[in-house]
This record gives structure tokens, sequence and C-alpha cells, in this order.
């Protein structure tokens, strides 16, 4: 298997469906399709949708059938990333090399615009979803990984915990496995209902992303501490800038850097029992370990 080709394959899969589903409109409310597409198309490494076709494929299901909703759900984290630049939460100026949604346009768009595609994402969801069995599994899923006991709570904690110094590492592990492992585990669900997944194939699966998810973001803590602004296409060092407790702040970077490779072999591990259909989803692991962005 070539990793990068398999990567370049699903990547453009997504975002020719992206464009469908979310087209430019010209109509009196214009603006909001082009603040939509502005932050939904300018890149982004697009892992949750891929985790989602790739988990499918691993299981022997059809790519399309889960293509839709591996969309939706980068819909919703591209509303989430946009909510996140505000000036309330955590005030960004550069997301992807490029100005944030509310630079771009002002904030009220960029509100809208998360609004919007929140929206959308449901649409696509129980309007393109081949299977209705399927698509409400998916849909209940997907909720309630992006709500109140997923990402938006992590979020909550993650907002109160801004200058705390005493953040335990236990409240550190939820937040992360909220605010960014939720959307993660969502994805990997995905794939595992389309791809009709035994009970126990779906408790490996979950282990498995719970692990990606935490590994991802502490990843992120990492790049944040030592990662190039150019690369990373934003500015490093806001985590620190926003007095937030991070693995590098808390455990220092040569242990956050032991937990990343703890974390990322343990997602490995629970694919084991797929055997050497787990290749992709293994190589993606080790994609994520060594990213510089």
């Amino acid at each position: 298997m070539n990793f990068d080709a398999k990567m370049r394959e699903y990547i453009e899969l997504v975002n020719s469906k992206l464009s469908v589903y979310v087209p430019q409109k010209e109509n009196l409310q214009k603006s909001i399709y082009e603040a939509m597409r502005y932050s939904l198309m300018a890149g982004g490494k697009r892992i949750r949708p891929v985790l989602a076709m790739s988990v499918c494929e691993m299981l022997g299901g059809n790519v399309e059938k889960a293509l839709p909703y591996a969309c939706a759900l980068e819909c919703i984290h591209t509303y989430s990333l946009i909510h996140d630049d505000l000036p309330c939460m955590d005030n960004d100026d550069m997301r992807r090399g490029k100005p944030t949604c509310h630079k771009a346009f002002d904030e009220a768009t960029a509100l809208l615009a998360g609004d919007a595609l929140l929206n959308r994402a449901f649409e696509i969801m129980s309007t393109y979803g081949t299977d209705n069995d399927c698509t409400v599994e998916v849909i209940k899923y997907v909720s309630n990984n992006s709500g109140t006991e997923g990402m938006i709570g992590g979020q909550v904690v993650d907002l109160m915990c801004e200058g705390d110094g005493n953040v335990s590492e236990e409240t550190l592990r939820y937040i992360h496995r909220n605010k960014t492992g939720a959307l993660i585990s969502a994805a990997a669900m995905i794939g595992a209902i389309c791809g009709n997944a035994t009970d126990e194939e779906k408790v490996k699966i979950l282990e498995f992303s719970d692990n990606l998810g935490l590994a991802f973001q502490i990843k992120d803590d990492i790049l944040d501490f030592v990662g190039d602004d150019e690369l990373l296409g934003k500015p490093t060092g806001s985590d620190e800038e926003n007095d937030k407790t991070t693995f590098v702040t808390l455990m220092g970077i040569e242990k956050a850097e032991e937990e990343l490779q703890r974390t990322t072999k343990a997602a490995k591990a629970a694919l084991e029992v797929f055997g050497a259909e787990n290749e992709f989803l293994c190589s993606l692991a080790d994609f994520l370990l060594k990213r510089n962005f």
C-alpha cells in the first residue's frame, strides 16, 4: 500500500463532495455561502473524514456509503474551528495560513457561517445517507459527540481552566478526549457503522480512536511549543499566551513526547485484531505522530 497515494485519494474524494454539498449560491444571502466555503475549503488535513472512510474500508464496507457522513463531520469540525477562533474564545487571527473567518469577513458573519455549517451537516446526513437505519445511528452518535457530552463539553471545561495553574492530568485528559477526541471517535464510529462492524469490533475501533484522539491533541500541544509558524499556518505559543494547561506545560516536553509515543502505540495495538486490513490506519497513526503541521 502506498500511504501517500491513498491519503490523496481520500482527500480528493472528500473535497469534491464537499464542494457539491456546500455550493456557492448567488442569492441575497450569498455572503454566508462564501464565508462557509472560505473556511471549509481552506485546506486542512481532512483527518476525520479520512478516518471514517478508512475504517469503513478496513471492514470491507463501501466507502461511498460513509462519504456523506464523513463530509458532514468535516462541516461540524470546521464550524467548531470558526467559533474557536472568535474573539470571545481563542481570538486567533490566522488559520491554515489564511486570516480566520471573522478576520476575512466579520464576527457576525463568522458566527453565522459556523451555525450554518452545523445545520448543513445534519442536512447532508439526512439527505444523502443511503440507509435509513445507518443514518439514524450515525446522527445519534455524531450529535452526542459534538454536543455537551462531547466536543462542546470539552471546550467549556477548557475555557473554565484557562488561567488555573492547578489543572490536574485527569482534567486535562478529560478536556482532550472531549474537545478533540470526541469528533475523532465519531469519525471512527461512522466507519464502523457503515462497515457493519460487530459489537466486538466497535469496542476495538473505539479503543483505537480514543487513543488516537488523545495522541492527536498531545501532538498539537507539542507543536504549539516547538512547531514552525509557517508550516502550521498559525502562530505558535497561543497556549502559553492564553494561559492554558497542556501536556507540555503539565509534564514537560520530554514526557509529553513519551506520552505521545505511548498513546499512538496503544491506538495501533487496538487494531491488531483486524490483521493486515489495518495497514492504512496504522500508517495514519504514524503519520499523525510524525507530522509537523
